[in-house]
């Protein structure tokens, strides 16, 4: 009995959620090819949200880290994320962090840091590694968007 009020407290939650409004600004996140560390997939992810610094526009970069644990037990792990402009660019470190992966569960899109730039007509790009507890760093994921795309 408490088994089938929980799946249908859980189930109106869940219709609620999805018939509630999409903010019209929310940037869309556009993730790249997957790396992994250890028993964790790695996905490095980029959004560019428009903005303006007085009259000119600008757009706010920001990567994201997305984890899946493939393994039977939870993971801490440890990422970066570095961004560059593409037409000779250096890379500058945007943000680092550590979460928690469970056993078997995948983490939505986590915002690991921003950056924000005037628009040029270049292209902008992302890369993020990883490293889960007890292995080595993972490759980079790369990832890139146009940054004053339409």
């Amino acid at each position: 009995m408490d088994l089938r009020r929980t799946g249908t407290i859980l189930g109106t939650v869940a219709l609620t959620l999805l018939t509630l409004p999409a903010d019209a600004h929310a940037a869309a996140v556009a993730c790249g090819g997957g790396v992994s560390t250890g028993r964790v997939a790695v996905n490095g992810c980029i959004s560019a949200e428009r903005g303006s610094a007085g009259r000119f526009p600008t757009r706010e970069i920001t990567a994201y880290i997305k984890a899946r644990n493939t393994g039977s037990r939870g993971l801490n792990v440890s990422y970066e994320a570095f961004f560059r402009v593409v037409d000779g660019g250096h890379w500058e470190k945007v943000g680092s962090g550590r979460t928690y992966v469970p056993a078997g569960a995948a983490l939505d899109p986590v915002a690991v840091g921003s950056t924000t730039r005037v628009c040029g007509p270049v292209k902008v790009e992302i890369r993020v590694h990883a490293r889960a507890d007890g292995a080595a760093w993972s490759g980079w994921s790369p990832a890139a968007t146009k940054q004053c795309q339409t």
